[in-house]
Formats: C-alpha cells, structure tokens, sequence
C-alpha cells in the first residue's frame, strides 16, 4: 500500500507541476505586454547582466529551481531569447549558494512554498473579475507558479520518507570510489526531493554534527549541483526548442562545474583554510562547506562564460524543431558569402525554393484543410526569407562589382515580393472564398477556374525553362480579365440579392488576396527571369529539387 501511495503521490506531483509549467508559459504569454518584455530585455541585455539578475532572484526566493523553470517559462512565451536565459541559469547557480551561507549563520530556511496557496488564490481571483484582460493571463501565470510549489511540494513529500531513512554513517569516504558514493547520494537526494537547498542543508547538518567528514559532504554538496538540473529537465517535457537548449545549458553547465569540483576539491579546501584564517574565522564545517559551495559556483561561471557563445552555438544546432529545420537555408553559408559570384548563384537557388514553398501552400489553400497548419507553415517560408535577406547583407562588401550590387538588390526586392505572397496565401488560407458559394454553382466555378489559372500560372512561370518577359506579361493580363470578371459577376450577384451581401464581400476580399498574390508573384518570376539571364547559364541551371 505505502508503495503505491509513493507512486500515486509522484504521479500526482509531476502531472501538476507540468501542468503549471503550461499556465506559467501560456500566462506569460498573454499577459507579457510591451512593459514586461522590455523589462526583461533590460535586465538579461547582456550576460553579465543575465548573471546578475539570476543571482539576485535566486537569493531573494531561495529557489534556483524556481528561477530556472521562471525562465524557461519566459523563453517558451518568447519574452527572451534563449542567449539572454544563459545567463540567469549561471546566476542562479551562485545564487542558490544563499541558502547554505543562512544555514550556516543562522540555521534559518525559507519556506516558499508558504506563499503557493496565497499565489493560486490572488492569481484565481484575477482571472475571475477580469476574465478576458491582461490582468487575467497575468493571474493564470500566478496561478501556475503556486501550482509549481505544490507540485514540488507532493514530490519532496512523496520520497520523505525515503530521504528520512538514509542514514549517512553507513557510506565511507575512503579513495575515490567511497567519494564517488557520496556525490551519488547527493544526486539521488536533490534528485528526489526537488530541492539542492533541502538536500545542503542536510548535508551541513551531518557534517556539523560529525556524522560524515568534510571532504565527504564537499561530495554531496557537488552532488546537489547537479541533481538539481532535474528539475529544469522535467520543466523541458514539451517545451520549445530554445527552452529545451536552455535546460541542456544547466546540464551542461552545473555538470561542468561538478567535474571542475570534484577534481580540484582538496586544494578548494585548502583555499577556504587560507581564506578563513586570513579573516580570521573559525572554519567550522557550516562555514567551510557554504564557502566551498560558493567557490566552485563562481568557479564553473568563470569558466564557462568565455565559452557561452561556442556554447549557445552549439546547443542551437541541437533540439531542433520540424519547423525549424525547415526554416534552415539549405544553399546558403558563411564560406560562399566570401565568394560574391558563388553567392549570387546560391541565393537564386534559395529564393527559388521559397518560391516552390510558397506555390505548395497556396495549393493547400485551395482545399478544405487546416489553416492553422497553413500558417505555420507560411510563418517558417517567412524565417527562411528572413535568412536570405540577412545572408544578402553579409556577402563581402570589399569584392563587390557594380553587377553584383545590383544583382544583389534585385534578389532583396524578389524577396519583399515573396513575403508579400507568403503573407496573401495566408489570408486566403483563413477566408477560403470558394467555400461562401456552395449554393452559386456559376460564380463557385467562375471562382474555381481563377484559382486554378493562378495555380497553374504560378507553376509555369517558377519552372517552364521558355519563360519570357513577354509570356508573363500576357499571363498577367489574362488572369486580369478573369479577375475582372468574377469580381463583375459577384457584385452583380450581390446587387441582385441573388448572393448575400456578406457572402459578396468575402469573396471580393479573397479575390483582391488573389490579385496582389498574382501582382507580386509576377514581379518576382520577372526578376528572377531577369538575374538568372544575368548570371552564367551554367551556374543557373541548377535545379533546386
């Protein structure tokens, strides 16, 4: 029985911690207006000051956990970058050496999870008297953060017990493998108590009352370290991409700083014995572990902030989404941008695969599927467009020719264009006009037949090799005429009373959706037409499948 209580217990604690880590992020989300996301900017706009702002919020709630999850929570609703969180999980490192230094001054422990309920109730009644405000996203966020006390509550209760019955004097700390045990329990403790400073001040105790030796609680107190990233790693179920990368960085970070430790743990002791006689304190083993606590933190961040870009670079290539890799350009790289007639040819190549995407989704938009499917696919078309501009900027500036540079700005102008596509076939995704005229069979094929001439004009010109200038032009003043005369048939329709007036103006906007789809996809294949005649036949040849 008591076993399945401790697994019922566990269940029930991890489901309602993530679930508040969903209400904090959805919260934040909605709440965050442009006063918060500066604010948040402010304090993480450099590292240094992610560092500062970690350390200081840690010390004040007495919880690197919570910091950590806050913000995860604060990337997942897109209020910070995943660099700028960096930094606040190396503060909150240091920060969490608070609590060791007030047990060892004061044998004092703050209880945060006191203020849980009074969060959960104040966050409720917000929600309550404001329900469609700001006020009341902000009240779902405080409700998910009492939550996610209660939840680490339920689990430090769910393995009390457990905890309560490791009886330290039975682990010996005799050569390396008798230090390796002792950081194994001090991983298992944090581990299951969801708490580094339950797991500290415990050790403390047991190295204060002569129970295990200092060198051993040195092993625990490392142990906490890095058991303490669990709770980072559960808050990462189902989060984004970056947060899962921000939760890889405390791994990596707090497991960096055990090995640099557990390595240099005789001679961190000998230093707190220097340290501690200069001022002349009594290193008792309270004082001699919080110092030792706060050495080796200080000491990991020291060492890994000269490394956190290499870091952040190569945790952004790891966790990657669909939607990310999707957004990747796939001819476009640092090398080639030093080389002005390779790059040129590679961005024709990109931009014509944005192309090839932007003509799938307005196929898709034709049928009766999903538009937020539809969006999401058009917001990642619109990162890789954001991509292309940006490698147009860094193409070396120095070798630049008088054809290059304006090679270079018709490439830009063709992508203003296909963002403007992108941006039409999404509206028409959402509008889906032929759907108003079920009822008209004339005007719903008149409609159909636009659409299918748009489609098939769009495919001709992005991959016919015999594609004028003169060929999209007339393209072009066909589909006007077909345009003009749905648009004269629907509103004749809507004068007749023959079509709902609301229907008309549906369809109308979707037809003006499609004529700028048609405007800006002509301009663009024309320009395209233009650069790849510019360019060396062989070069240009290129498919881009």
């Amino acid at each position: 029985m008591d076993t399945l209580q401790l697994i019922g217990s566990l269940l029930g604690g991890l489901g309602i911690f993530l679930v508040a880590i969903g209400m904090m992020t959805d919260g934040l989300k909605l709440a965050a207006g442009a006063s918060l996301r500066k604010v948040l900017a402010t304090w993480t706009k450099t590292p240094q000051r992610g560092i500062a702002s970690g350390f200081c919020m840690t010390a004040l709630v007495q919880s690197s956990s919570a910091v950590t999850v806050a913000s995860l929570g604060f990337v997942n609703a897109g209020l910070i970058t995943m660099h700028q969180a960096l930094g606040i999980v190396y503060g909150a490192n240091v920060g969490t050496t608070v609590t060791g230094w007030l047990v060892a001054a004061v044998g004092f422990k703050f209880n945060i999870q006191a203020i849980a309920l009074p969060l959960i109730g104040i966050g409720a009644l917000m929600k309550l008297l404001r329900p469609q405000s700001r006020l009341a996203s902000a009240g779902l966020a405080m409700v998910g953060f009492g939550l996610f006390f209660i939840g680490i509550d339920i689990l430090k209760g769910a393995f009390e017990h457990v905890v309560a019955t490791f009886d330290l004097s039975q682990f010996t700390a005799e050569g390396l493998t008798g230090m390796l045990t002792f950081l194994l329990v001090g991983i298992v403790m944090t581990t299951l108590t969801q708490s580094s400073s339950a797991s500290i001040a415990l050790t403390i105790t047991a190295a204060a009352s002569g129970m295990i030796g200092l060198y051993a609680a040195g092993a625990m107190v490392i142990g906490a370290n890095i058991g303490t990233t669990s709770t980072s790693i559960l808050a990462a179920i189902g989060a984004t991409s970056n947060a899962k990368r921000v939760a890889a960085a405390q791994v990596v970070f707090n497991a960096l700083t055990a090995l640099v430790a557990f390595a240099l743990l005789p001679v961190l002791f000998y230093l707190i014995t220097v340290i501690t006689g200069f001022f002349n304190l009594t290193a008792d083993p309270a004082l001699s572990l919080a110092l030792f606590h706060t050495l080796f933190n200080v000491l990991g961040v020291m060492l890994i902030f000269p490394l956190n870009n290499r870091l952040a670079g190569f945790l952004m290539k790891r966790f990657c989404s669909a939607e990310e890799t999707a957004a990747r350009p796939r001819f476009l790289d640092k090398t080639i941008a030093q080389t002005p007639a390779l790059a040129t040819n590679a961005l024709l190549l990109e931009t014509k695969l944005v192309a090839d995407k932007i003509l799938a989704q307005y196929e898709k938009s034709r049928q009766p599927l999903d538009a937020l499917a539809i969006e999401q696919a058009i917001q990642t078309i619109q990162k890789l467009c954001q991509h292309i501009s940006n490698f147009i900027v860094t193409v070396e500036q120095s070798a630049l020719s008088e054809e290059t540079t304006g090679l270079l700005a018709k490439l830009m102008r063709v992508e203003h264009y296909l963002i403007t596509c992108s941006h039409c076939v999404e509206k028409l995704a959402h509008l889906q006009p032929q759907k108003q005229l079920a009822e008209h069979p004339e005007l719903h094929a008149q409609l159909q037949e636009y659409q299918s001439q748009l489609g098939h004009f769009m495919k001709t010109s992005l991959t016919a090799e015999s594609m004028s200038e003169s060929t999209l032009t007339a393209a072009l003043e066909q589909l006007q005429q077909l345009h003009d005369d749905v648009k004269d048939d629907l509103i004749l329709a809507g004068t007749n009373a023959t079509l709902p007036i609301d229907n008309m103006v549906v369809n109308i906007n979707g037809l003006s959706d499609m004529w700028q789809l048609t405007q800006q996809w002509q301009k663009a294949m024309l320009l395209l037409y233009l650069i790849e005649h510019q360019l060396s036949p062989g070069l240009s040849s290129n498919s881009t499948t």
